[in-house]
């Protein structure tokens, strides 16, 4: 009894050293030279120990920097404009934090890998789509929104602008959430001006 309770700690105190490891080896080398053998060493634990949780590098770096269900609906701010100035915030962090350039590898190798693939739309996809719908159906209870629009629609819109300013445009990650509140704010616009059709696009 007092084995098992004291083994939990020690199998969770691997998995917060491998996901520290990751980050720092993408911190100093990039995702191109993040490899098992440079976060096993930098972790200080056996490469079996890191394929024991996850069958692929891509695996264990999605598993780090997309987390599936940590992220949280932003608080009622009382608008819609102001709930998508949050979540787009929220977004833009999220592509800020690991680096616009890693999260585009990862993202090139979950599209490669189907079960990588189906485990983005059902588990991050699914997450980010249900917080823009709790945002919508808010808007809603409010009367700022007769019906709801395509939560995919409505995502794209939240996300294209910053993927395009870090991403495509590489432009300075510390604007980004300069460039959130403006995306929310012309979203909102359009969404309350019911500028976007309510059929479903995805």
């Amino acid at each position: 009894m007092a084995k098992h309770a004291g083994g939990r700690p020690r199998e969770r105190r691997v998995d917060t050293v491998i996901a520290a490891a990751v980050r720092a080896v993408i911190g100093e080398a990039g995702y191109a030279g993040l490899t098992v053998d440079a976060v096993a060493a930098m972790a200080g634990v056996s490469k079996a120990a890191i394929y024991r949780r996850y069958t692929t590098k891509q695996e264990m770096t999605f598993a780090v920097l997309l987390p599936d269900l940590d992220e949280r609906t932003p608080g009622d701010t009382g608008s819609l404009t102001g709930d998508l100035r949050a979540l787009t915030e929220q977004i833009a962090a999220q592509i800020v934090g690991p680096g616009p350039d890693n999260l585009t590898g990862l993202l090139a190798d979950i599209r490669a890998d189907p079960a990588l693939r189906a485990r983005f739309a059902t588990t991050y996809l699914t997450v980010e789509r249900g917080i823009i719908g709790t945002v919508l159906d808010r808007a809603i209870a409010r009367g700022e929104l007769a019906s709801r629009p395509d939560p995919a629609l409505v995502h794209a819109l939240l996300l294209g602008p910053l993927i395009a300013w870090l991403v495509v445009l590489d432009e300075f990650p510390a604007r980004a959430t300069e460039l959130a509140h403006l995306v929310g704010e012309i979203a909102g616009g359009a969404l309350t001006a019911r500028l976007l059709p309510v059929e479903t696009w995805s």
